[in-house]
């Protein structure tokens, strides 16, 4: 009996302790789990957030399952704390920091604008760029210049030589147009009318209620006007984040993410192309690899936007990346000065 009774005791002790470590016994256990499990977190993933609430004593731990606010005043307290303790390079505690971020964006993505899509072109805002393509030719660039109720007009699509005396008027077209922070989307269409002669040529096309939504966003990607540099690769097996010393091609970071960037260069190059890129966030020098995936080139000022698909980064790298682009400090409004010079891209 008095054995019985010394084993609960020491039972009950190791539970206080427990619960004292873990967030004390007033933490909200039951509806912390409970709405874990319901906001289709793991149980591994709710034991990383309970941590988090508990180390930042959060008065309201169950908002870290739906408030992004919340996420990222968590997520900077944590970095906050490593760069106090030099844990900066730390191993674990990066992949730590990777977990949360892996969390916040998927808080992120759960928001409805992530999720609903567009399924009509009536639904398309003006001054969106397009693609456009005909059977066996394009693609053309345009830009949404209008929306009505029946049609959408398009400035005079750009591209390869037409034959003289081409006319867009009754043309079956397929159109692609990326929209921002959502996903990529295509549709057929007929374009109704061509009104190359006037003072501004721009062409009407039939609206489409069955547009496809392809290549839904998979990382959240931030504007900028960053100076960078640029390195060609001989290949991307070649691909390091060593920092160069030696000077690069300079071009300006028009936007990016933890799986690319965009770059403003001048001149021409080719798809395909081995990159590797160079510049500064804060106090931190960012380095990143990719292969260019797509290119739009303007032809009045030539110079060309390219599309860059990172290799996965390093840990440490990728949380110094995700930090800029969830501006946890800020940073994203003290942009880096960029000269007026574009460098030519090689061939």
């Amino acid at each position: 009996m008095w054995i019985l009774l010394l084993i609960f005791i020491v039972l009950l002790f190791s539970v206080v302790i427990y619960l004292r470590i873990a967030g004390g016994g007033r933490f909200p256990w039951l509806q912390f789990y409970t709405k874990g499990k319901e906001s289709g977190f793991t149980f591994h993933e709710i034991n990383l957030l309970r941590k988090v609430a508990v180390e930042n004593k959060l008065q309201n731990p169950t908002g870290l399952f739906w408030s992004i606010k919340m996420l990222d005043r968590s997520v900077k307290e944590i970095i906050l704390k490593m760069k106090a303790e030099n844990r900066e390079h730390d191993e674990e505690a990066n992949r730590l920091l990777a977990k949360l971020f892996e969390l916040r964006k998927r808080v992120e993505f759960d928001l409805p604008r992530y999720k609903i899509g567009l399924k009509s072109s009536r639904k398309i805002v003006a001054r969106q760029r397009v693609k456009i393509t005909l059977p066996g030719m394009g693609p053309f660039l345009a830009i949404v210049v209008d929306i009505r109720s029946r049609y959408f007009a398009l400035s005079y699509p750009q591209g390869p030589k037409l034959p003289d005396g081409f006319s867009w008027k009754g043309q079956e077209v397929g159109i692609y147009f990326w929209r921002a922070n959502d996903a990529g989307y295509f549709f057929k269409t007929k374009v109704l009318n061509d009104f190359s002669e006037k003072e501004y040529p721009i062409i009407h096309v039939n609206h489409s209620d069955g547009l496809i939504r392809t290549q839904q966003r998979k990382s959240v990607r931030v504007p900028m006007e960053h100076a960078a540099l640029v390195y060609p690769l001989k290949s991307i097996g070649l691909a390091n984040e060593m920092v160069e010393e030696t000077k690069g091609l300079r071009c300006r970071l028009k936007d990016l993410s933890e799986g690319g960037a965009a770059l403003l260069i001048g001149g021409r190059t080719k798809v395909g192309l081995p990159l590797k890129i160079q510049f500064t966030l804060s106090d931190a020098t960012i380095v990143m690899n990719g292969v260019v995936k797509g290119i739009t080139y303007n032809g009045k000022r030539n110079t060309s936007i390219l599309h860059m698909q990172a290799v996965p980064p390093s840990t440490i790298m990728r949380n110094k990346i995700l930090t800029y682009v969830y501006n946890l400090f800020g940073n994203r409004e003290k942009n880096l000065s960029v000269s007026k010079v574009v460098p030519q891209a090689k061939e």
